[in-house]
């Protein structure tokens, strides 16, 4: 299995290096956007602004290549952290006055990335730390092996609000619900760290590498 880990210019690359050679599997860190057709599966990191993110997606036309690989291809795709936030239509993070209805993201899971005090969060932000996430999709193989209410760990000021309910795959209590995973086809995305999560973090990549059924 050939799992690319997709370097566009942000950190926290080395974690999810780590965490998959723990996984016994010998990721393949993709530095160029034409070489993501020799991987099976994609895992898309992201730190930091989203705007940041988005524009270096943009500069280094991996937004294209990427819709190439997940919809022509049909190549499993999971993002982590802002990675998954870039998955949706808009982000009001960074949009400034040059943007006021939000920053573009990739539009694989139609929705937008809010502020946790729009959404009505009161509690300190960032969001940092573990919590408890809630499975809404039971069937959903991303989480076998993985009991509901299981801590994974957060660090997020925003979180996506996707368009359609049926494309929370999983939730998380910060004051208010939040969603803390998400997934329509083949594409799987997850606010918290599964690199950073211990043993659960390590079986949830470990059931996308195999492919997590329907």
């Amino acid at each position: 299995m050939r799992v690319g880990v997709i370097d566009y210019g942000v950190g926290n690359l080395g974690s999810v290096m780590r965490a998959l050679e723990g996984l016994r599997v010998a990721p393949i860190l993709v530095t160029r956007a034409i070489d993501m057709h020799a991987t099976d599966s994609l895992i898309l990191p992201g730190v930091g602004n989203f705007a940041d993110c988005a524009r270096l997606l943009g500069e280094g036309g991996w937004s294209q290549a990427l819709r190439d690989e997940v919809h022509g291809a049909h190549k499993p795709l999971l993002g982590v952290c802002v990675g998954m936030q870039l998955l949706a239509s808009c982000s009001m993070e960074g949009s400034g006055e040059q943007a006021p209805d939000g920053t573009p993201g990739l539009g694989f899971i139609p929705g937008r990335v809010e502020h946790l005090r729009t959404l009505g969060c009161s509690m300190r932000v960032p969001h940092v730390g573990w919590n408890e996430v809630a499975n809404c999709a039971p069937k959903d193989g991303l989480f076998d092996g993985i009991p509901d209410g299981t801590d994974f760990y957060f660090v997020h000021s925003y979180a996506f609000v996707p368009q359609d309910p049926a494309d929370v795959l999983a939730t998380t209590d910060y004051g208010v619900p939040l969603t803390a995973a998400v997934r329509r086809g083949r594409i799987w995305g997850t606010q918290f760290h599964p690199e950073k999560s211990s043993r659960a973090g390590f079986r949830l990549l470990r059931n996308f590498i195999e492919g997590p059924a329907c």
